[in-house]
C-alpha cells in the first residue's frame, strides 16, 4: 500500500482513482499530477516504483494544499464567517445549509433526524 502524502492509498486501484483518495486531490487534479509526473494513468498502485511515488509526493506538496493544510484553512474560513456574523456565517452556527436550499423538507443531512414534536393535536 502506497504512502504519499500521509495517506495510504489503495494499492488495487488505478493510480488515477487511488489519488483521490487524497483530500484536496480531485479527478481533474488527478490527472495533472499523473501529466507532469510522466506517469501512464492506467498503471495500478501496487506497481508504481519507489521513484514514482517519490516524484507524485514532490509535485502534491509543491504545487497542492491537501488533507492538514486545506483541513485547517477550510475550517478556519468557517470559524471567520461564524464570528464576523454573517449570513453564511450564522448558517454554519445553527447547523443548517448554507447554500441555499430549501429546508421545509430535505435537510436531513445538515439538521440531523427529526425531532418529534409532544403534544401536538390534530384537529
Amino acid at each position: 500500500m502506497p504512502r504519499i502524502v500521509g495517506v495510504d492509498i489503495p494499492k488495487d486501484k488505478k493510480i488515477l482513482t487511488a489519488l483521490t483518495y487524497i483530500y484536496g486531490v480531485g479527478f481533474n487534479a488527478s490527472q495533472e499530477i499523473l501529466k507532469i509526473a510522466n506517469i501512464d494513468v492506467d498503471v495500478r498502485a501496487k506497481e508504481l516504483t519507489d521513484e514514482e511515488v517519490g516524484r507524485i509526493n514532490n509535485i502534491i506538496s509543491e504545487q497542492f494544499k491537501v488533507e492538514g493544510d486545506l483541513r485547517r484553512e477550510v475550517t478556519a474560513n468557517i470559524k471567520r464567517l461564524m464570528s464576523i456574523g454573517c449570513y453564511r456565517g450564522l448558517r454554519h452556527r445553527r447547523g443548517l445549509p448554507a447554500r441555499g436550499q430549501r429546508t421545509k423538507t430535505n435537510a436531513r443531512t445538515r439538521k440531523g433526524p427529526r425531532r418529534m414534536v409532544v403534544g401536538k393535536k390534530k384537529k
